[in-house]
């Protein structure tokens, strides 16, 4: 299985930026790992929130590899713990899922139709992040994840 990450803009703080490098050299001794950064639609002070989600979607959605799974992050999705992540990604890899394609928004969020496409829509928190935040939650918790599917000590429950 290929792990796709495809997220709408660019991390503009080194932290952040740092991170997530450590966790995607950590992914890829699991699996293939891409991240696909998107140009985020800054015309938002010129038109309403709903046509740069409408934009930002339409980009997200030409990312999606196929054959394979399609997982968006989102304040509306639904929550899980990282035990209940590593059994999503066990059964998509058992199940020979090519491509496991990870959505994350911009700073306005998803679109429906992108909420509509995704096989699963998922919720880091019930508190909100950046979308920056987002990616290095998420990196993270994939990470945690394959650790958990093999048993390796990392995680700590």
């Amino acid at each position: 299985m290929k792990l796709r990450l495809v997220c709408v803009g660019r991390l503009s703080q080194a932290f952040i930026s740092q991170g997530c490098d450590d966790y995607l050299q950590r992914l890829k001794r699991y699996l293939p790992v891409e991240v696909v950064e998107l140009k985020e639609d800054r015309s938002a002070s010129k038109v309403l929130p709903e046509r740069v989600r409408e934009r930002e979607g339409d980009a997200l959605l030409a990312q999606v590899r196929l054959p394979g799974t399609v997982w968006a992050l989102d304040e509306k999705g639904r929550q899980t713990d990282s035990e209940g992540l590593a059994r999503m990604i066990e059964q998509e890899m058992t199940a020979g899922c090519r491509h496991l394609n990870i959505l994350i928004g911009g700073a306005w969020g998803l679109s429906p139709r992108v909420r509509d496409r995704a096989d699963r829509v998922l919720s880091l928190s019930k508190l909100t992040f950046t979308h920056q935040m987002a990616r290095l939650i998420a990196l993270e918790q994939l990470y945690r994840g394959l650790t958990i599917i093999r048993n390796e000590p990392y995680h700590n429950a």
